[in-house]
């Protein structure tokens, strides 16, 4: 087989995709115009460029929700988005949707977190006058800060789908949130929610922060009493509700992928729980505090002493600031904690206890 043959015919194949799913082939296309690949498709090299960036290998020593644990088995940023990216592959095969794009979005999307997770973002965020946002930053990462300046150079579908990945608290499936984006791209947007709010359900069992017991009945009613029977439980009912939506749908706009309304309101029952029970009291013990610091010594200190700021940040950054929130939100847990201790030692004891 002619080596070219093998792309033409990964493109056809996409041919016979759901009429409402992203085709590579018919892709918005990239920054910079590039030759074809001989053997992938565009999505397939965008989920390649991504898996092997610096900033992929760093999301494996970057907080899900729990902060420096003492266990071998809890969530890190990597392990969700592998858990992310699998279950959209799962709903985009069974809605027939493309699994390339929904992988590489998958895979890209949480890699501009900054360390401590989401509590290391808050704090970011109220520090720099540019706001911070870790959808924002992934984006800014593959256009402008990986390999050395020059970005991955991906295509418009795949940094769409990792600019609209994050949801607010409240109802993450709000139609006004989720029309505006593609299908693959919706399906990474639910897969997030899905992985997280259950894989930081085992965390919180594993830590002792909560028990089976403390799930309301009438949620395990809906969602199920297993790990493994929440997730499948939710997938099942996606595609459930979304296949015939998709498949009868004739109109030129496309559809959304939903949930029936008993699963919905289980599982934003079940986030609203999370936030009461576990995020907001991991925010406020002293890993959350602690975090918060270490990121106000690190911010203070770069801001008064510039010269301390990597070299290739400066030159990147379109201003101080800008060169103080990469160089910051890169970091991973580790890595922070020990720049602040050699600050201020003793800032970050509480995560060597």
């Amino acid at each position: 087989m002619i080596a070219h043959d093998v792309r033409l015919r990964l493109e056809q194949a996409e041919e016979g995709l759901n009429r409402h799913a992203s085709r590579s082939s018919h892709t918005a296309g990239r920054v910079v115009e590039e030759e074809p690949s001989s053997i992938r498709t565009e999505f397939q090299r965008d989920r390649d460029r991504i898996l092997h960036c610096k900033a992929f290998r760093r999301m494996k020593h970057k907080t899900q929700v729990f902060i420096a644990p003492v266990g071998d088995h809890f969530v890190t940023r990597l392990t969700h988005t592998l858990e992310v990216s699998q279950i959209a592959r799962t709903i985009s095969r069974a809605l027939n949707l493309n699994e390339d794009l929904a992988e590489a979005i998958g895979l890209g999307h949480d890699m501009g977190h900054t360390p401590f997770g989401h509590i290391g973002e808050d704090e970011l965020g109220k520090l720099t006058p540019l706001g911070f946002r870790h959808n924002v930053q992934s984006v800014r990462l593959v256009d402008k800060l990986e390999k050395n300046g020059k970005g991955l150079n991906l295509t418009e579908e795949v940094k769409s789908g990792m600019l609209y990945h994050s949801k607010p608290k409240g109802d993450f499936m709000s139609m006004d949130l989720v029309s505006r984006i593609g299908l693959e791209a919706q399906a990474i947007r639910i897969s997030d929610a899905i992985a997280y709010l259950n894989h930081d359900l085992g965390d919180a069992f594993r830590a002792g922060v909560l028990t089976e017991g403390d799930l309301p009945k009438h949620m395990k009613d809906v969602l199920g009493n297993r790990h493994s029977e929440r997730i499948n439980n939710m997938v099942m009912d996606i595609v459930k509700t979304s296949e015939p939506l998709l498949e009868g749908n004739s109109s030129t706009a496309p559809p959304v992928i939903s949930m029936s309304n008993e699963m919905r309101e289980a599982i934003n029952e079940l986030r609203d729980f999370m936030f009461e029970r576990v995020y907001l009291p991991v925010d406020s013990g002293p890993e959350g505090k602690s975090a918060r610091m270490i990121i106000d010594l690190l911010y203070e200190f770069l801001k008064s002493n510039v010269d301390s700021i990597p070299v290739e940040f400066l030159e990147v950054g379109e201003s101080i600031d800008h060169a103080i929130v990469d160089y910051i939100s890169g970091m991973t847990d580790r890595y922070a904690i020990r720049t602040a201790e050699s600050i201020q030692p003793g800032v970050g004891q509480v995560f060597s206890s």
